[in-house]
């Protein structure tokens, strides 16, 4: 059975063996030292562009470190190569800050002293006709030939998008004191990425297992917004995208780090499938609790601990808690990294560990 026949299995809960492994999306260091530890040739583990998210690596890495580490499936965005949106006049896709580096998340962007819509849309926003599919579509293909399931599509990180433009205090602050403001930025950033997302999904679509896309919900005690703008200025957003992949015939997986439980019936309710990372140590994020309560709705994928399992703990302990995990979660829980980025404190080892266990 190949990686893509075990995943789609787990989407569509038939499966009744092992479990299927994703790696994640390790950070550019880590992929480096686990190139090595494979023994990739220098091309395979060399930057290819300036990623606007997570690496710089992506690619063809992704796919042999998949192949080599036993994981069953990789991620495919343009989002993680910064130069598949291309500007004749060098614009990036979201200039936030107007040319000014970010240093932090509250940092004031653009429509921090905004006090009208009117200057939300005189802003120049980006075209999705300048994205170029390219090269997310070859490493699709190519890791579908290598019989990888691929989970792929805009990321549509909305909620930092937002962020970032009004900085993440004045942003929260302005769904009370501006909400108009705020909800016609929200317009025009999903739009762009509804507009975006077709076009990708049109190209690709018939080379995924499942549309992917992410925004950060949580902290490590509860959601970071609360359930009265939550529903307002996020939830209807993402439905919109929820139902844009569905169209496509696709599970849809959502990634939200944090302790977001008060919201996954919300989410069940928009129509999503998969439930990644399953951030373990946060708040009310519990195998147990999690599974009793929406594990006949959803997939859950993750929930291997980054925090400090994977950093700290042993290779037995490692071991120890996929085989917990996959008591607790059953034979369509996908193993995988309770965060997807693994930084270099993880070591290869480890990561051969979870997917011998998950397989065991």
């Amino acid at each position: 059975m190949t990686g893509r026949e075990l995943i789609n299995n787990a989407l569509a809960k038939k499966n009744t063996g092992a479990n299927p492994f994703w790696l994640g999306n390790p950070a550019d260091e880590t992929k480096e030292i686990y190139a090595k530890a494979l023994g990739l040739s220098g091309d395979r583990a060399a930057a290819a562009h300036d990623g606007s998210l997570y690496t710089t690596i992506n690619g063809r890495i992704d796919i042999d470190l998949a192949l080599g580490s036993g994981s069953d499936m990789i991620w495919v965005s343009p989002e993680l190569d910064a130069s598949s949106y291309v500007d004749p006049d060098n614009k990036p896709m979201w200039d936030s800050t107007g040319g000014i580096e970010r240093k932090s998340l509250s940092q004031p962007g653009v429509f921090a002293e905004a006090e009208s819509v009117a200057e939300i849309e005189a802003f120049d926003w980006p075209d999705p006709e300048k994205i170029n599919f390219d090269k997310a579509y070859d490493d699709a293909q190519e890791a579908h030939e290598a019989g990888l399931a691929v989970f792929g599509g805009m990321w549509c990180p909305f909620f930092h998008v937002l962020s970032d433009f009004f900085g993440m205090e004045n942003y929260f602050i302005k769904m009370y004191t501006d909400p108009d403001i705020v909800l016609a930025a929200t317009e025009h950033v999903v739009d762009f990425y509804l507009a975006a997302n077709k076009r990708c999904l049109d190209k690709m679509s018939g080379l995924l297992s499942a549309g992917f896309f992410g925004n950060d919900f949580g902290s490590q005690r509860g959601m970071m917004i609360g359930p009265e703008c939550f529903e307002k200025f996020i939830l209807p957003y993402l439905k919109k995208i929820t139902s844009q992949i569905s169209g496509y015939g696709l599970p849809v997986a959502i990634h939200s780090c944090g302790a977001i439980s008060n919201i996954i019936p919300s989410l069940i309710d928009i129509g999503v499938n998969v439930l990644h990372p399953i951030q373990a140590i946060a708040a009310g994020m519990e195998p147990e609790g999690l599974q009793k309560k929406f594990g006949g709705d959803l997939v859950f994928m993750g929930g291997v601990d980054t925090q400090e399992l994977l950093p700290f703990g042993t290779v037995q302990e490692v071991e120890q808690k996929v085989e917990r995990l996959r008591e607790i979660f059953g034979p369509n829980y996908i193993v995988s990294p309770s965060h997807e980025a693994l930084l270099p404190n993880v070591s290869f080892e480890k990561v051969k560990a979870m997917s011998k266990m998950a397989k065991a």
